[in-house]
């Protein structure tokens, strides 16, 4: 049994440790992709003239956020809150003005998702918006699918490979229902 446990803590220790050597190689990484995107971000937010209505969500964050229509409902939101949503998310790419290329939208139906499982931007940003309302999100790669690319994730461009790996992102969406 004492060698069983023991083998076990010998690769737990050896896999806590190649986390740490990942995590020390990407952060440097992490760093310069998080300036190009939030260079990005303020260029594009000065270019569609979105100075006065664009928030931080927090000052550490990256994520912006502009209240389309304020809502009336629900304000409340915790990690297993239930929000009904229509959305319609745009990459925005470097030096581009105006709208992005369409990736995702939900038209027909709209889908329930838990806050907590939804990307980091939408966990941050969604609060800001009420039952009812519709909030705009514009959201670093890091808060959204990072250094991985997600080819599935594009429904109108067959031609294109979908969305690419560090993707800058622009959503809007319709809180059609918040429960909690």
């Amino acid at each position: 049994m004492n060698r069983v446990l023991l083998i076990f803590a010998f690769f737990s220790v050896c896999c806590l440790m190649a986390c740490q050597k990942s995590t020390e190689f990407g952060s440097t990484q992490y760093k310069a992709q998080a300036a190009i995107d939030d260079a990005i971000l303020t260029q594009y937010i000065k270019d569609n003239n979105l100075t006065d209505s664009a928030k931080k969500v927090n000052d550490t964050s990256g994520v912006y956020y502009i209240i389309e229509d304020p809502g009336s409902g629900n304000t409340l939101f915790t990690n297993s809150t239930q929000v009904t949503v229509g959305d319609t998310g745009r990459t925005i790419v470097k030096g581009q003005i105006g709208k992005g290329s369409l990736f995702y939208q939900t038209l027909q139906y709209h889908p329930t998702y838990p806050i907590g499982s939804v990307i980091l931007g939408w966990q941050l940003g969604i609060p800001m918006g009420s039952t009812g309302g519709e909030v705009r999100l514009l959201i670093p790669s890091r808060y959204a699918y990072g250094p991985v690319a997600h080819p599935e994730l594009n429904q109108y461009d067959l031609s294109k490979t979908g969305l690419p790996a560090n993707s800058i992102l622009d959503f809007r969406i319709r809180l059609y229902d918040v429960i909690n």
